[in-house]
């Protein structure tokens, strides 16, 4: 197996991690509600999904 001869320096690790950057939420709205939600997930606010009732809030 390969093994690096000498250790990348932190100058260069640092450089390298540097482009790891995390993204913003990408929001939506409820076609049934109107709401924000996220894409492709259930509403929190009245359970609709697609056009069809997955989870019930009235429960709660």
């Amino acid at each position: 197996m390969a093994v690096p001869k000498k250790n990348h320096s932190n100058q260069r690790t640092n450089q390298r991690r540097a482009n790891w950057k995390g993204k913003l939420v990408e929001i939506s709205n409820c076609n049934n509600c109107g709401a924000a939600k996220r894409p492709h997930h259930v509403c929190g606010e009245c359970g609709f999904y697609n056009g069809r009732k997955f989870k019930d809030t009235d429960s709660e």
